[in-house]
């Protein structure tokens, strides 16, 4: 009736009706879950954890962990019960001695000016908060009260040092230098001294050092051992290489951090056709170091998944020389450009060398541009002909 109507075409619903409803359907695959995000976060997540104790074992780090509101709560909530605590002390010594009845005959209180819990709970927070607002104090009719007194000032310092260090924690983490190291949102893969390499940048946006900096690097996948152990995140070490040699580096300016793909390394059978969202591979980037204000060890991470990786590319330079110093352009750091680049495997490579004799030698260009003023070619004002020479 709807083809009838003209709602839908008749060659639609002849169509959906030859299908056969029993045939499977096929969905494309969803593209591989990251290991770690592009921002460093671990994408992990904890689940039966039955001996839950064992946070309770570490309880500052457990504090420091939590999220703000959490730590804020539990910052209000432990002085609260506190003052609360020793205010119903104070209130039950008063009552007990019998302070709380006034008269003319009453004996010497063991604190001056308690007559209820609302004054019990005033010399309470008066107490540990080191107040003294000279209404209230402790005599020496209780020794019992003198020794509540100082119980109190001790467990007053206590939660004031673990509430103020966990609180000092939070506000200074690691993690939040990592906020300025920068790395390139892809990688790229290209020749470098006649050799395929694998190649990301990573820069600082602060003035202040990364002291003793080191980078490394993991390929994670998906692996199967010879005895049939499906290992789902194989993580395997490769090196890393950079201006300076080895895994330190001098992070003053940007650099560009190179793993030479030779037979040692997993990526050595990596193809530009495996290029895509479907592969099973991610490559995890770490770099670490002392901040140099603060003294403390930082780590900031990222990754890099099969189609984040671009080949036949390699970085522009954005270091110049100008005014005697010299200047980075940030707003170039992940840009790229097309280099001449076999379309082969590393491994293939290295069986036939002569794959390379066909690619274009490009000019060799330092790291470093000086910009110089174009000077505008001007017309001359006069000619000088032959025939004045003559």
């Amino acid at each position: 009736m709807l083809s009838r109507k003209g709602i839908i075409p008749e060659e639609y619903m002849l169509t959906r009706l030859a299908e056969d409803p029993a045939e499977p359907r096929y969905r494309a695959r969803e593209r591989r879950a990251r290991f770690v995000s592009k921002k460093g976060n671990c994408n992990v997540a904890h689940k039966n954890i039955r001996e839950q104790g064992r946070f309770l074992q570490d309880v500052f780090t457990t504090l420091v962990d939590l999220k703000w509101p959490h730590t804020l709560l539990i910052f209000t909530m432990s002085f609260l019960c506190s003052w609360l605590l020793f205010a119903m002390v104070w209130w039950l010594i008063a009552f007990a001695h019998g302070d709380l009845a006034t008269g003319e005959g009453s004996p010497v209180p063991c604190v001056t000016s308690i007559h209820s819990f609302s004054s019990a709970f005033l010399f309470s927070i008066e107490v540990q908060v080191t107040i003294g607002f000279g209404g209230r104090m402790v005599t020496e009719e209780c020794p019992l009260a003198i020794l509540i007194l100082i119980v109190q000032n001790i467990v007053g310092l206590m939660i004031n040092a673990i509430m103020l260090g966990c609180i000092f924690m939070k506000t200074a983490q690691a993690h939040r230098r990592a906020e300025t190291l920068i790395f390139s949102k892809h990688a790229v893969i290209a020749l470098r001294q006649g050799r395929l390499c694998f190649m990301l940048r990573v820069g600082d946006l602060r003035k202040s050092m990364i002291i003793s900096a080191t980078i490394h690097m993991q390929v994670v996948r998906k692996t199967t051992s010879p005895e049939g152990e499906v290992v789902p995140l194989h993580q395997v070490d490769i090196p890393m290489e950079n201006g300076v040699g080895g895994n330190s580096i001098f992070l003053v300016a940007p650099l560009i951090i190179y793993h030479v793909i030779d037979a040692n390394s997993p990526l050595y059978d990596l193809a530009p056709s495996d290029l895509h969202h479907h592969q099973d591979l991610e490559i995890i980037v770490i770099l670490e170091g002392v901040v140099e204000t603060t003294g403390i060890t930082t780590q900031a991470r990222t990754s890099y998944l099969a189609d984040e990786i671009l080949w036949g590319q390699r970085f522009v330079p954005i270091v110049a020389e100008e005014d005697g110093r010299y200047s980075v352009d940030y707003s170039k750091f992940g840009n790229t450009v097309k280099v001449p680049t076999p379309l082969y495997t590393a491994h293939q490579l290295d069986d036939d060398r002569s794959l390379l004799d066909a690619l274009p030698l490009a000019s060799a260009r330092g790291p470093l541009r000086k910009r110089s003023v174009a000077v505008a070619k001007t017309k001359p004002k006069f000619s000088i002909s032959p025939d004045a020479l003559s």
